[in-house]
Parts: C-alpha cells; sequence; structure tokens
C-alpha cells in the first residue's frame, strides 16, 4: 500500500471512474451525498498526491496548503472549473483537469427539454393534475407557446450552443445567436444561424438560452435592463452557470409579466432555498444542476477524470489539461 498514490475523492462517482482510481491508488472516497465540509475536505487531501474534486470544492491557497507540495494533479469532474483558482494552480506547477465535450449533447437536450417544458407549462400541468384541479378539458387551459417555427436565440454559440441550434432546427426555429466573435461561414452555413447584436436577439427571440462561460463580463447578464429587451411572450433558459441570471431582477421580471417563463438547470445559490421567491412562481421551472445527469454521459465524465487523475499522479500529461502551461515551466 505505501508505494501506491494517495489520493482523495471528495465524492462517490461513477464505477467506470472509481474502479481504476482503486485499483491503482490508496484512495479515500467521501461517502456521503452532500459535499464534505471546508475543514473536512482540507483535512483529508493533507499529504495526497492527487484530488478528484467536485465544483462544490473550493480549490485555491488554502486548498493547496492544506494538501502540500507533493500535491501533483487536481482533476475537476466537471467540464467547468469556476471552484479552482487555475493562476494559483499553475503558479505551484499542478496540473488541473477536466471533463470537457462529453456534457455537449447531453446538456443540449436539457437545454432543449428546459425550453419545450417552460413554454408549454409542462411542470405546471403535472403539478395541476396531482393537485386534483383537472375537471375537465378546457379551451382556455394552461395555454403556453408553441416552439416550432419560433425565433430562438442563443447566447454563446460555443459546442453546446452550436448542439442546441441542431435540436432547433428539428423544429423549425429560426435561430439567432450571440457571442464574443462572429463565427465562420462554414458553422454558421449548415446551422442556418444569423450572428446579431445582443439587443436584438433578446427583442427578436421567442426564447433565449444561455450558454456562456462564467466571468465579470457575464455575471448578471442578464439583468433587470436586459429581462425588459425581451418579448412579454418570451422564455429565458439557462444551463451555463447561476450567476449569469440575476435572480431578483427574474423574479421581477416573472412576476410582472415582463417574461412569459423561465427553465433554469442552474441557480444562484446553488442549491436555490426552498424560500426563494423564484419558487414561489408557476411560471418558473427549476430543476438542481442535472444537465450532463445521463448514466451514460456521468460515466464518461468519470472516466476522464479518472484519467486525469491516474496520468497526475504517474507524473505524465493529462489528457485533457486546463492549464497545459504548466508543462512549459522549467
Amino acid at each position: 500500500m505505501g508505494d501506491r498514490p494517495r489520493v482523495f475523492v471528495a465524492r462517490r462517482i461513477p464505477d467506470d471512474g472509481l474502479q481504476p482510481v482503486s485499483q491503482a491508488c490508496e484512495a479515500e472516497i467521501w461517502p456521503d451525498e452532500l459535499p464534505p465540509p471546508r475543514d473536512v475536505l482540507l483535512r483529508s487531501i493533507a499529504g495526497c498526491d492527487g484530488v478528484l474534486t467536485l465544483l462544490t470544492d473550493r480549490v485555491d491557497a488554502e486548498f493547496f496548503d492544506a494538501a502540500g507540495p507533493q500535491l501533483k494533479v487536481v482533476s475537476n469532474y466537471a467540464v467547468g472549473f469556476d471552484n479552482i483558482d487555475i493562476p494559483e494552480a499553475t503558479r505551484r506547477k499542478v496540473p488541473v483537469g477536466n471533463t470537457p465535450g462529453v456534457l455537449t449533447d447531453t446538456t443540449a437536450d436539457l437545454a432543449f427539454a428546459l425550453l419545450m417544458a417552460a413554454g408549454r407549462r409542462v411542470a405546471e400541468g403535472d403539478r395541476y393534475v396531482r393537485q386534483g384541479r383537472w375537471k375537465t378539458w378546457g379551451p382556455m387551459l394552461l395555454l403556453g407557446h408553441d416552439v416550432h417555427g419560433s425565433t430562438l436565440g442563443i447566447v454563446g454559440f460555443g459546442r453546446i450552443g452550436q448542439a442546441l441550434a441542431r435540436r432547433a432546427s428539428g423544429f423549425g426555429m429560426q435561430i439567432l445567436y450571440h457571442d464574443v466573435n462572429r463565427l465562420p461561414p462554414e458553422v454558421e452555413e449548415p446551422l442556418s444561424a444569423t450572428f446579431v447584436p445582443l439587443d436584438e436577439l433578446l427583442a427578436r427571440s421567442d426564447f433565449v438560452s444561455l450558454h456562456v462561460n462564467l466571468t465579470p463580463d457575464t455575471e448578471h447578464l442578464m439583468n433587470a435592463e436586459r429581462l425588459r429587451q425581451m418579448k412579454p411572450t418570451g422564455v429565458l433558459v439557462n444551463t451555463s452557470r447561476g450567476p449569469v441570471v440575476d435572480h431578483d431582477a427574474l423574479f421581477e421580471a416573472l412576476r410582472d409579466g415582463v417574461i412569459f417563463a423561465a427553465g433554469l438547470d442552474v441557480t444562484e445559490p446553488e442549491p436555490l432555498p426552498p424560500s426563494h421567491p423564484l419558487l414561489t412562481l408557476d411560471s418558473c421551472l427549476v430543476v438542481p444542476h442535472i444537465a450532463s445527469a445521463s448514466r451514460a454521459t456521468r460515466g464518461k465524465m468519470a472516466e476522464m477524470a479518472a484519467a486525469n487523475l491516474l496520468a497526475g499522479v504517474r507524473g505524465e500529461r493529462l489528457p485533457t489539461p486546463v492549464n497545459p502551461e504548466v508543462y512549459e515551466r522549467g
């Protein structure tokens, strides 16, 4: 046991990744459904060669100090890495891995599911039946908005945004997009996607779906002013990061009929407290950050996270490093 790398796995992940880690390493695996408390996390990583983290685990200078100078790798079980101080990891020459690419289609599936469910009031209809309120067919009952033939505005046209556009094309939707830079024609044309300024996208779209990274520029990107630019029949979908939307402004916009509905996979904070005002609104559909939650995708994520962890503890280059510059320094 002594010559095997010591690793800490901050949550139980699918066996696709857990088994190879357990076989190759002296692995401590946090068994609870909730993440380890901060003090427990810091104690558990002391002396470890590698740590497999989740978005709920803050990886910063305190983390690296607690782990010690022998730490060789942090492998994040996510495509995002908002929880990690990447410059600090790089300064300490610790490679960080993530799980890109594998989430693309599964996340796009969930975004489109939220779009349809919010626009057609699916969750609200389910509650209506379960509450015993369904008495007869009604010509004005739970009227929503058509998805087919409508206009979809995609904010952030990377892998997931483009995958959502492919799904929308099957519904005959007109596709507008906005990104920091316009994409080349070979990307736009197969998707029949039109680049427009953000203000125009918000004004013209029936559905707006957010697929941006969380940066200082995108924090509260959807604030009160931008929500007012949307149609009163508009539906907002967020599967990117919770802080991209100002939740207080969203509550007011939904309550006052500024927009029609919202579908959120991510919130600020996470989890969203049961007492949050958004949860008092039938027009706001919230699910618990499950965009990647298919068995196949979570299994592939586990494989990738394990591959990064094992490569790191062996002193090999990570298959998917976030900070490849660590390999360029002497």
